[in-house]
């Protein structure tokens, strides 16, 4: 079975940067698309990004778009979230997720990360 880890949440000042990854386990993420969603204490779950499968593009939410990118690396079968200019709204819990559809929003996503705490603030 698929198995997903986060890590690389912290602390950062707004303006600053992190990288997440999401390291897989139990199958090839490249038989699957990948999004991340994040959660604000007391905010519903929003959807960050979407990768579709190898060779295709990347949708990304409108209030990351430009700051966030999401990447592979195959060899490690893990996926990454580059996050630069970060804003105290980028604050939350960032899960990774995978689904067996083909085509962003690929909702349902039958695997989920465990989560990593992302907190923007000086």
């Amino acid at each position: 079975q698929l198995q997903l880890v986060e890590s690389g949440g912290g602390l950062v000042q707004p303006g600053g940067s992190l990288r997440l990854s999401c390291a897989a386990s139990g199958a090839s993420l490249d038989s699957y698309t990948i999004a991340w969603f994040r959660q604000a204490p007391g905010k519903e779950r929003e959807g960050v990004s979407c990768m579709n499968r190898p060779g295709t593009g990347t949708w990304y939410a409108d209030s990351v778009k430009d700051r966030f990118s999401a990447s592979r690396d195959d060899a490690k079968n893990t996926v990454f979230l580059q996050m630069n200019s970060l804003k105290p709204e980028d604050t939350g819990i960032y899960y990774c997720a995978a689904s067996v559809y083909r085509w962003c929003p690929a909702t349902p996503y039958d695997y989920w990360g465990q989560g990593t705490q992302v907190t923007v603030s000086a």
